[in-house]
């Protein structure tokens, strides 16, 4: 008779999980090994401590070792699992949305003072998204501020449709519209608020970019064209046509773009009111007013 072998605790398979990502070089393996394990097992950080022991059955094992071999070929571990927290909201991705990401934050902080002094003086405070993917940027400002609606544009369908779902998801679908529209081609209305986070990365550079962008996000949501900044000089165009009177205008840059961007905002009347840096001290975000 042969002995059976006996299922990996919660803390072993957590142990081998780290162990093989790091091996391979994977960037925060523990954080990374964690998130998997957590998310396929159905646990938490206080089971990790409280349970270390705890047996995973095989359907979980099988889930883990295969989430493990997609974060060992390159793939982003939020990807992996579906979905991502920005600002406090779980925001589920599509192959057609960017990974939310923290830098990202620094933008809803800055325009979300106006956005609450806007709806208290209005009674509401109408914002543009283009560009949205997830709906990150909007959904976040209109959890803060419930008297605020949004309308976010993006060309990309399964965008509209990860973005549609996380509005759904929240309970903010009442005060959220998606629109199908190259920038302003199908925008109607005026706003007290523009806001895009838009593709910024120089066509040359992209080669040059983490594996885990270059090969998982779209390529839509990275490519700024020649120098960068073709983005840029289409939303400056156009945005007078959609900007309230004191409205503002919030964009997300690459860290030495500042320079090139307001001037590109100068040349169309618009003034710089504010600039910002993300965590890491980068210039990051620009706030015009026409």
């Amino acid at each position: 008779m042969t002995a059976s072998v006996a299922s990996p605790t919660l803390a072993e398979t957590l142990r081998a999980a780290r162990q093989r990502l790091a091996a391979a070089g994977i960037e925060d393996a523990a954080l990374d090994a964690r998130l998997i394990i957590e998310h396929f097992s159905a646990t938490t950080r206080a089971d990790a401590i409280a349970s270390p022991g705890r047996v995973l059955d095989s359907a979980a094992l099988q889930q883990i070792e295969a989430a493990l071999s997609r974060r060992l070929a390159g793939e982003p571990v939020h990807r992996i699992l579906g979905f991502r927290e920005f600002y406090g909201l779980k925001l589920f991705l599509s192959p057609e949305t960017l990974e939310p990401r923290a830098d990202t934050e620094t933008l809803v902080d800055m325009v979300l003072p106006f956005v609450r002094k806007v709806a208290a003086r209005e009674g509401t405070c109408r914002i543009l998204d283009l560009g949205t993917g997830t709906g990150a940027i909007p959904l976040a400002l209109l959890a803060q501020v419930p008297q605020a609606m949004a309308v976010a544009a993006d060309i990309a369908p399964g965008a509209l449709a990860a973005a549609g779902r996380n509005a759904r998801l929240l309970g903010l679908s009442d005060r959220f519209e998606t629109v199908e529209s190259d920038w302003f081609a199908k925008i109607s209305g005026r706003f007290h608020l523009i806001v895009s986070n838009p593709p910024y990365i120089k066509s040359t550079d992209i080669g040059a970019l983490q594996r885990e962008v270059r090969s998982f996000d779209p390529m839509l949501a990275l490519d700024g064209g020649g120098d960068g900044l073709e983005a840029y000089r289409l939303i400056s165009a156009g945005v007078a046509g959609h900007l309230e009177d004191g409205g503002r205008v919030a964009v997300e840059i690459g860290f030495d773009q500042k320079t090139d961007v307001t001037d590109i905002f100068d040349q169309a009347g618009f003034e710089l009111v504010q600039a910002g840096q993300d965590l890491g001290g980068n210039d990051r975000v620009l706030v015009f007013r026409c």
